[in-house]
């Protein structure tokens, strides 16, 4: 069992930056895959930007590549996600992920097993 808990979101203005932290439980953290997904109103959630079990490999979403960075400190049981140059179509609630994919990473959610609750990020124009 992992619980995830989000931390780092809130209000900032377009071209500004914000690190988003996500802090597990458990002594098995270094196993999972870790992902950032977000939902903005009336949108499907989506894949922002992943991580294998070692930090190893990253994905990203074409929309937030050159601006989001992924990493993780596995020993610290927390994954993070540096966004810079934010955008007003940024705005969603960032939710980050957990699952064992093996030495991989996806940006398919079914892949992920477990979820934290979410932190809003604004972005205002």
């Amino acid at each position: 069992q992992v619980q995830l808990v989000e931390s780092g979101g809130g209000l900032v203005q377009a071209g500004g930056s914000l690190r988003l932290s996500c802090a597990a439980s458990g002594r098995t953290f270094s196993r999972y895959a870790m992902g950032w997904f977000r939902q903005a109103p009336g949108k499907e959630r989506e894949s922002v930007a992943a991580i294998n079990w070692s930090g190893g490999i990253t994905l990203y979403a074409d929309s937030v590549k050159g601006r989001f960075t992924i990493s993780r400190d596995n020993a610290k049981n927390t994954v993070y996600l540096q966004m810079n140059s934010l955008k007003p179509e940024d705005t969603a609630v960032y939710y980050c992920a957990a699952g064992l994919i093996g030495g991989s990473v996806s940006g398919n959610y079914n892949s992920y097993d477990y979820w934290g609750q979410g932190t809003q990020v604004t972005v205002s124009s």
